[in-house]
Parts: C-alpha cells; sequence; structure tokens
C-alpha cells in the first residue's frame, strides 16, 4: 500500500468542541483533509483486502493502515487534539479503514450495543480515538454517545455477557434485541449524535465514553468502498494529563 501525503490537513483547522457526555466533549473538524477523495479510491483498490477482525466488534470489514501513514495522523493529533482531550505522550496507535456491512440479523450481541475502547485498563492512560467519514450518503450515520443508565459492576457484566451468551439468551436476560443501537434504552441513555459529513473527522475519548455508529438505516449499507459507509479510524494509547 503507498505511503505518500495521504493525511495531507488544511492548515489552521477549525476545531469544533461538542459535548458528547458529562464531562467529555468531541473534537470537530470539518473539511479536515485536502484530497479525501483519494482515501476512497485506494480502499476501492484494496476492496478484497477488508476483512472482519474478530478480537473487537466492528459489524464489517477492515483494513489496518502501514505505520507510516499512521503516523502521520498521530502527528496532526500530538499538534492540534491531543491536549485537548487531556493527554499527553502518545504510546502506540493504529489506524485503519473499515466499511460497515452487517444487516442486523448478522450482528452479534455486543454489537446491539455502544461500547468503549478498552485497549488499556490502566487508570493512568487514555485512548482516544477519531473517525474520517469518507462517504457522501448522510442516512448512513455518524456516531453516537451514551452514559450508563446502571452501575458500573452491572454494566461490566452486561458488556461482559454480550461477548459470551448466545443471541437468544441475551436477548432474554437483559430485553435488548438485535440490531444498531441507535437510541436509549434500559442500559443506556443516548447523550449526543455527531452527523456524517464527507471529510469530517471527529475525536473523543473513546475509552470512557460509550458510543458506536449511528446507523438507522441499515438497508443502505454497502461492500463497496465507493459507495458504503467507509471511514477511517485511529486510536491513541496515551499517558492522561496530571489533573
Amino acid at each position: 500500500m503507498h505511503d505518500g501525503p495521504f493525511f495531507v490537513f488544511r492548515p489552521q483547522p477549525r476545531i469544533e468542541r461538542v459535548p458528547i457526555a458529562p464531562g467529555h466533549v468531541a473534537l470537530v473538524i470539518d473539511e479536515a483533509l485536502t484530497q479525501p477523495q483519494r482515501w476512497v479510491a485506494l480502499a476501492a483498490q484494496h476492496r478484497a483486502a477488508f476483512v472482519p477482525q474478530p478480537h473487537n466488534a466492528y459489524p464489517g470489514g477492515e483494513l489496518r493502515l502501514p505505520d507510516a501513514l499512521s503516523a502521520q495522523l498521530d502527528a496532526f493529533f500530538a499538534q492540534h487534539v491531543r491536549a485537548a482531550l487531556g493527554a499527553r505522550r502518545t504510546q502506540r496507535m493504529y489506524s485503519r479503514l473499515a466499511l460497515a456491512t452487517r444487516t442486523p440479523a448478522q450482528l452479534e450481541p455486543r454489537q446491539w450495543i455502544c461500547h468503549r475502547d478498552r485497549l488499556d485498563p490502566a487508570p493512568d492512560v487514555l485512548v482516544a480515538a477519531c473517525v474520517l467519514y469518507l462517504f457522501r450518503d448522510a442516512s448512513l450515520g455518524g456516531t453516537a454517545f451514551f452514559v450508563p443508565r446502571r452501575g458500573a459492576r452491572d454494566t461490566d457484566v452486561l458488556v461482559h455477557e454480550s461477548g459470551v451468551l448466545a443471541p437468544r439468551d441475551f436477548t432474554a436476560k437483559y430485553g435488548i434485541a438485535p440490531g444498531y443501537m441507535t437510541q436509549s434504552n434500559d442500559w443506556f441513555e443516548k447523550t449526543a449524535s455527531i452527523p456524517p459529513r464527507f471529510n469530517r473527522i471527529v475525536f473523543y475519548d473513546g475509552g470512557a465514553v460509550f458510543h458506536g455508529s449511528d446507523i438507522a438505516a441499515p438497508e443502505r449499507l454497502s461492500d463497496d468502498p465507493s459507495h458504503g459507509r467507509l471511514t477511517l479510524n485511529g486510536f491513541f494509547v496515551c499517558r492522561r494529563a496530571a489533573r
């Protein structure tokens, strides 16, 4: 894969702070890249290389990016975003292209609920995340944010059992039906949703705030990167800034 200047950010980005949960904001940048269409073309060129990754709950195929490309994203994150999210030095990171394709009937229980990015459980670590929207059809959905309605212990058990219970058993125990989570339920309250816009990038504390793809029209998903819900995601494991 080409490792040239795909991450060419526009100079002096205008960063909007959007509240997403108590004590947390997302940093939103529109018209982020100078040539975003290059990513769509790259994804289409490598369409056959998108594969599901069993270790996470993403509902479709992923294509991990070379470290040289990820480093360009990390440089922008360090310069413009990291401190604003309450983090300092990046310890490690990676990025990927992702294409959501699963129908509601194909989802696993862990994909019926929102999630956090638990790349490192240490208390002095902050796991930041970003999503760059590379599609123009707004009906494919943006990113939703949630807060738990139950205590931490009950929520942790729910999250754990979403990965081990059979679908029928999970629904019977928790009352959660198959499908993408786009609204509040008995377990989580939806606090915000950032709509998609082509070439919009959103940064947030993915390790602390529950979130998920806000896909209300799954029938419009496609496995064609030129027309489907193509995103670029980055994950940054950082030292938490001293308070």
